[in-house]
């Protein structure tokens, strides 16, 4: 694996392994159940799922406990989460890889991406996109920080690590017949979920 960028080398090295740590429990778990929850009840037929960036698998979990039928899948770029995920027997297949050096073997029902682009490269955001495009047999979903403009937030004080903009837009542009099927917002003071101010959007692939 050839890691092109900082960011890659940020997540695959030092600080990856001590995210996985810090991502697991009941409380992240709950959240992810939650925002799925609501994601997959305007979709139709999942029988399978691929995450970009699964990390240590909670979002995955949180998707087996609403459709247990469904043949999950996983990108990582860490070692230590992609052990973990391998060690999930809900998983059948884990990719310990760079998403830029992804290659695709089928198309999933529906490609998930959560909190990763915000952390991915700008100058290669698009290779990024055409790869959930090309993942994807019906449906993406993109759950990141959203801002109307590109913008750089400093990021548990490391420069170049957190990008804010309109990923869903981008994307949108670039394949035109991509639909927007639904979206929403969760707030950090949630009554019942204060994890995290996330922007999620589910669209569908043209016929």
């Amino acid at each position: 694996m050839v890691l092109k960028t900082d960011q890659e080398k940020f997540w695959a090295g030092d600080f990856g392994d001590e995210y996985c740590n810090r991502v697991s429990g009941e409380k992240l778990l709950a959240f992810s159940t939650n925002l799925f929850s609501k994601v997959i009840s305007s979709t139709s037929k999942v029988a399978s799922v691929l995450e970009f960036g699964a990390n240590i698998g909670i979002n995955l979990e949180a998707l087996n406990s609403l459709m247990p039928l469904a043949e999950l899948s996983a990108i990582e770029i860490n070692s230590k989460a992609a052990a973990l995920l391998r060690a999930n027997q809900n998983i059948k297949h884990v990719y310990e890889t760079s998403i830029f050096d992804f290659s695709l073997d089928f198309q999933r029902d529906l490609v998930v991406i959560k909190t990763v682009l915000i952390h991915i490269n700008p100058d290669f955001l698009s290779k990024v996109y055409e790869l959930l495009y090309e993942s994807s047999k019906k449906y993406i979903c993109i759950a990141e920080y959203y801002n109307p403009t590109p913008v750089t937030v400093e990021y548990r004080g490391h420069s170049e690590r957190l990008f804010k903009r309109d990923f869903a837009g981008e994307i949108m542009k670039k394949y035109p017949d991509l639909k927007l099927i639904d979206y929403g917002f969760f707030y950090h003071n949630d009554n019942n979920y204060p994890v995290d101010d996330i922007n999620w959007f589910l669209l569908e692939k043209g016929s």
